[in-house]
């Protein structure tokens, strides 16, 4: 079942899952196509420190480098920060780098900014970011050490070493945010333009 009207599918440029699965399950048609860029020498070369800047910065590269390769589509970038007071996190290599960033997240309040960008024929043609703020428990070391056990690899897959969709729920005590937000992708502004766009039909 689609509510896509587009006369292709629309192409999503992220390997995210939790992504795919947003779009999934509102019942848009698309394709996976990852953009083949170095997000980090990106930001680097940007100078931007501002965490919403960055992740839009992001989010239209992202949807860029796939347009100009896939003309006549719609494309979706989309890209999202952490961060804790002054300091963005990304990623984390490994199990070490996971509980250090969980270590310094425990028991504070931090931001995610999630943007998103679409692209049509190597242009911009909407983009917005919205913030979701997360306050996570108080953990002691060995709190830590028993949700890396149980969260396994999947802890190096998501900035701040958590996903909210699976165990890491049991992280947090409050979170102001839409979960879309927190997903990485803000939905229903997006959902809002392509109807507006005239390619959903509800």
């Amino acid at each position: 079942m689609t509510v896509w009207n587009g006369k292709h599918p629309l192409i999503l440029a992220s390997q995210s899952h939790a992504r795919q699965a947003l779009l999934s399950n509102a019942g848009i048609a698309f394709e996976v196509m990852p953009a083949e860029i170095d997000e980090r020498e990106i930001q680097q070369a940007s100078g931007l420190s501002a965490p919403d800047e960055i992740a839009s910065l992001l989010a239209r590269q992202k949807a860029l480098w796939v347009s100009v390769r896939q003309a006549g589509r719609i494309v979706i970038g989309a890209d999202q920060t952490l961060a804790l007071g002054q300091r963005l996190f990304s990623k984390p290599a490994d199990r070490s780098q996971a509980a250090e960033q969980l270590s310094a997240l425990a028991g504070n309040s931090h931001e995610l900014h999630s943007a998103v960008a679409v692209a049509h024929d190597g242009k911009i043609v909407f983009e917005t970011t919205s913030i979701a703020r997360m306050t996570m428990r108080r953990l002691v070391p060995a709190q830590i050490e028993a949700y890396l056990d149980q969260a396994g690899a999947a802890v190096t897959s998501s900035v701040g070493a958590y996903q909210l969709e699976g165990l890491g729920v049991h992280l947090f005590e409050h979170i102001e945010g839409d979960h879309f937000t927190i997903l990485g992708l803000p939905l229903l502004p997006l959902l809002a333009f392509l109807r507006s766009e005239r390619l959903l039909a509800v």
